[in-house]
């Protein structure tokens, strides 16, 4: 199962959106592992999983780190974007599925 990895400051808005993509992923038959990580921890997370990673979406409260991260994501080539801040605060789960699908195909 491919991942679709949200990558921010580890608060809890980013677990409520995760809830909401998930529930959205399967009223489409989409097949994806959607989960939040803390951003310090995408490097490691590549290197154990980068394989199964569809895409890397950052938290906007992280959007500053997108360079360093996206020379990461490159060497692995997975795509990596900042969540649209609007979704991202209504908690837009549908809008931020696809956001990640856009980046994927």
């Amino acid at each position: 199962m491919k991942r679709i990895i949200l990558a921010c400051a580890a608060g809890m808005s980013t677990s409520m959106l995760v809830t909401r993509m998930e529930k959205e992923a399967l009223a489409r038959n989409l097949d994806f592992n959607i989960y939040a990580i803390p951003e310090q921890n995408l490097r490691e997370e590549l290197q154990n999983y980068s394989a199964d990673i569809a895409v890397v979406l950052l938290g906007p409260q992280v959007r500053f780190k997108l360079d360093e991260n996206r020379k990461l994501t490159d060497s692995y080539h997975i795509p990596i974007s900042v969540i649209d801040s609007v979704a991202y605060g209504t908690l837009n789960g549908p809008k931020v599925i696809d956001q990640a699908l856009a980046l994927i195909h």
